[in-house]
C-alpha cells in the first residue's frame, strides 16, 4: 500500500512537469488573448452567495477556459492518450524513470535561484547539492543519486517565489496542451526557462539534437505518467474542469505556504 502511494506521488510530481514546461507560452498567450475573450467572460453575479463563489473560483474567463479545456480533452482522447499508451508499452520503465530524472536534474538551477529569491538558503543548498551530485555521480542526471544520499527533490519555481513575495496570481487560465496557470505563473515560467541551462546548449556536436530529444521525451513521459490520473478523474468527478481548477489552485497555495514555513537551519542534518 505504501509503495502504491509513493508511486502515485512520483507520478503526480512528474505530471506537473508538463504544465511547467508550457507556462512561458501560457503567460504569453494569456496576455495576447484576454482582450479577445471579453465576450467569453463571466460578469460578477449580483447575488452575495454567488458572488462569494465567483471570487473564490477566481475564474472570470470560465467560458473561454472551458472551451480550451474541451479542446485539450478532445485532443487527449484522439491523440495524446493513444500515443502515451504506446510510449508506456515501447519504453522500459527504468528508461522512463531516467528521463524523468534528467528533467528534474536540469531544472535544479532554476529551483536553486527560486529558493534564493524566496530567502530560503537551506532549500537552495539542497537544490545546489542535487544538481552537483546528479550531474556528476548521476551521469548528467540520468540517476537520482542525490536522493539516495538525503537530498530529496522539492518544488520551487519563480512563480512560487513571486507568490511568497505577495504577488497576486491574477485570473485562472486554462491553456491547451499546457493546462492550468495564471498570469503570475506564466511570467514565472518564462523566468524559469531563462535559468535552465539545457536551453543554452550550443549548435553542433549533436547537442541541439539532445536538447530536442530532452524536451520531446520529457513531454511524452509527462503525458504518459498522467494517463491513469486523468482517466480516474474523468470517471469519478461530476465536473472534471472545476475539480482540476480547485485542485491546482489549492496545490499552488499549499506550495507557497510550505516555502514560507520552511525555516530549517542552514546547515544540513548530517553536519549537526
Amino acid at each position: 500500500m505504501d509503495f502504491r502511494q509513493d508511486e502515485n506521488e512520483i507520478r503526480e510530481t512528474r505530471s506537473r512537469r508538463v504544465s511547467r514546461r508550457g507556462r512561458a507560452l501560457a503567460g504569453a498567450l494569456a496576455l495576447l488573448t484576454l482582450g479577445a475573450c471579453g465576450s467569453l467572460r463571466n460578469p460578477p453575479p449580483k447575488d452575495p452567495d454567488d458572488l462569494a463563489d465567483y471570487k473564490a473560483a477566481n475564474d472570470p474567463y470560465e467560458p473561454a477556459n472551458r472551451k480550451m479545456y474541451n479542446l485539450q480533452m478532445w485532443t487527449y482522447h484522439k491523440v495524446l492518450r493513444p500515443v502515451g499508451k504506446a510510449w508506456i508499452w515501447a519504453v522500459p520503465k527504468p528508461v522512463r524513470h531516467s528521463i524523468a530524472n534528467v528533467n528534474e536534474t536540469w531544472r535544479e538551477p532554476s529551483v536553486f535561484f527560486s529558493d534564493v529569491g524566496a530567502g530560503k538558503p537551506r532549500r537552495a543548498g539542497d537544490a545546489f547539492m542535487r544538481f552537483a551530485i546528479n550531474m556528476s555521480a548521476g551521469v548528467a542526471g540520468f540517476f537520482d543519486v542525490a536522493g539516495l544520499v538525503g537530498y530529496k527533490q522539492h518544488e520551487t519555481d519563480p512563480g512560487l517565489t513571486l507568490g511568497t513575495w505577495g504577488v497576486a496570481g491574477g485570473p485562472y487560465l486554462f491553456v491547451p496542451f499546457v493546462g492550468p496557470t495564471n498570469i503570475r505563473d506564466g511570467i514565472g515560467y518564462g523566468i524559469s526557462q531563462g535559468l535552465t541551462p539545457i536551453n543554452y546548449v550550443p549548435r553542433g556536436y549533436d547537442l541541439l539534437t539532445f536538447n530536442w530529444a530532452y524536451n520531446v521525451a520529457g513531454t511524452m513521459e509527462g503525458y504518459a505518467s498522467s494517463i491513469d490520473q486523468i482517466d480516474h478523474l474523468e470517471q469519478d468527478s461530476l465536473d472534471p474542469y472545476s475539480y482540476i481548477r480547485s485542485a491546482w489552485q489549492q496545490n499552488r497555495q499549499s506550495q507557497i505556504d510550505t516555502i514560507k514555513g520552511d525555516d530549517r537551519a542552514t546547515t544540513p542534518d548530517w553536519y549537526n
